[in-house]
């Protein structure tokens, strides 16, 4: 029977759900796919094809069991299906709306690869566990028994809140501190609502605390509270603090405003749909509203800014990258919406200098000359910007004053392969254009923070990137009793992974601390 509602996929097409129009999601901060109906969810899990080795699983890093809550959806069986979707993924419903499914489980359909088109795993996800919220099968942490050791975890993002939950299932006493006014980290304040609504996030931070997790918020470590403090305080100590710290350009005399980082921007606009008061967004220092804006960089968070200033009433929106579309390393679905809505694309470009604003009495002397275009252009963690031409560098390290009208734009080609397999971008010598703009967006990717020096650590080794060196199986320390886990030790990179670095330590945590018959409680 199970069978006959399975392997719809030669009969039935694949089928998103429906996503509002680009002129009318353009105006608000609202998600832009609308919810499944329960009979088109069943319809569209039905093309499943159950397959004996199961892609979709196996290239997801929390290996979710995919295709039997799929199965579960398809024959309405929809509490046990996220019954099972909760038992590897702490957060599902955040996973289904932000994951690149094209890059991990739908990207590696069986029968996407046979052309009949991709299940729609994240829309089905997402489905299951807001019914599930909905109906009230998401509870509270209730341990079977507690624990008298305590966890403290520092970061209350995605690796910190799932090491949290699991293990508060444990018994465990846990206290999550974070330098925010909130819990979530950058799902609360770098995610932007259109594709990760912040009610999504902070219904799960109170579950959290109804189910016991201690939060201490501005709570800013080296500065307020000391590092040595948490630990006296705990038995372990998880480190998930994430990476806040933003690359920049290699451009000498940038202007005094108009150039702001895409953390700070994508911050700013985030606190005022949470309904904050953002002094810098009221100033339009961090508001593009009315402005020719240009938004340099790749990855995700580029798409994430480059949308958010169509949503603010930019006057035109364009993202600079220095390789072509089909080496963009962000999602390619975001890309498409972001052309919907407005977004140009201008492709094989790097920005050489800023253009047309007052500079320095020194800069004037050595008119003409303009900066050379260095760092990490792609957004995607890797510092490989070439050096421009000799004409276009100055020693000039005044800096300039005014606002930005401009950047001056160089244009790129693809050459050979470098160690990677990737194509070097070489500049076009001569082909270099102005670009107008008032308001210039740096998305150009996160490095870590001196973890050491900011919260006085001796002993705590960090590798030459500056990420904290940790197991990569148990996510230790070289300090007793203190793990890391997410972007801190990673590098940049996706949610999905950091819950499942979160869910590891607790499990690395509990052993430490001998978890004996806990182990029940959290399976």
């Amino acid at each position: 029977m199970a069978t006959q509602k399975m392997l719809k996929f030669v009969t039935l097409g694949r089928e998103m759900p429906e996503k509002r129009g680009a002129g009318e999601r353009a105006g608000d901060f609202h998600e832009i796919y609308r919810e499944y109906a329960d009979a088109k969810a069943a319809e569209q899990a039905s093309r499943c094809s159950q397959c004996g080795v199961p892609y979709c699983q196996s290239h997801c890093p929390l290996h979710n069991n995919i295709p039997d809550w799929l199965r579960l959806t398809a024959e309405g069986r929809l509490q046990e299906a996220y019954l099972r979707s909760q038992e590897t993924n702490t957060f599902p419903e955040i996973c289904g709306r932000i994951c690149p499914q094209d890059r991990l489980c739908e990207g590696n359909c069986v029968i996407e690869q046979s052309g009949h088109g991709t299940v729609t795993i994240g829309a089905i996800e997402k489905y299951i566990t807001d019914t599930a919220w909905e109906e009230g099968w998401v509870e509270p942490i209730r341990p079977v028994a507690e624990r008298t050791e305590s966890i403290g975890i520092i970061g209350a993002g995605p690796a910190g809140l799932a090491a949290a939950d699991r293990l508060r299932r444990m018994g465990f006493q846990v206290t999550v501190y974070d330098r925010h006014d909130r819990a979530g980290g950058l799902m609360i304040y770098g995610i932007p609502g259109f594709k990760l609504e912040k009610h999504v996030v902070e219904r799960r931070s109170r579950l959290l605390a109804d189910g016991g997790v201690e939060f201490v918020l501005n709570a800013d470590v080296g500065g307020s509270v000391s590092f040595d403090a948490i630990r006296d305080r705990h038995d372990a100590v998880l480190i998930a603090t994430g990476v806040y710290k933003a690359r920049d350009l290699d451009i000498d005399n940038p202007p005094e405003r108009g150039v702001v980082a895409a953390l700070d921007y994508l911050t700013a606009s985030n606190r005022v749909d949470l309904g904050d008061e953002v002094p810098d967004f009221a100033d339009g220092e961090l508001n593009a509203a009315g402005k020719r804006v240009v938004v340099i960089g790749g990855g995700d968070t580029a798409m994430d800014c480059v949308r958010t200033a169509i949503r603010q009433g930019a006057t035109s929106v364009k993202c600079l990258y220095r390789r072509d579309r089909a080496n963009m390393p962000g999602s390619q679905r975001e890309v498409q919406n972001a052309e919907e809505e407005g977004v140009e694309f201008v492709w094989l470009s790097a920005p050489a200098a800023f253009s047309g604003h007052v500079v320095g009495e020194a800069a004037q002397r050595d008119e003409g000359k303009v900066a050379n275009a260095g760092g990490d252009i792609d957004g995607d963690g890797v510092g490989d910007n070439p050096k421009l031409s000799p004409a276009w560098v100055t020693t000039e390290t005044d800096r300039s004053t005014g606002p930005v009208i401009g950047l001056k734009v160089q244009r790129m080609r693809l050459g050979a392969p470098d160690v990677s397999g990737r194509q070097t971008p070489e500049i076009i010598e001569g082909a270099i254009h102005d670009e107008p703009a008032e308001l210039v967006i740096k998305a150009l990717g996160f490095e870590p923070e001196d973890l050491p020096r900011l919260w006085g650590v001796e002993g705590l080794e960090v590798t030459r990137w500056s990420t904290i060196r940790a197991d990569h199986r148990t996510h230790r320390t070289s300090l007793p009793g203190v793990y890391a886990v997410g972007d801190i030790v990673r590098g940049a990179s996706l949610v999905v992974w950091a819950i499942r670095d979160g869910r590891e330590a607790a499990d690395s945590i509990a052993d430490w601390l001998g978890r004996s018959d806990s182990r029940i409680a959290a399976e």
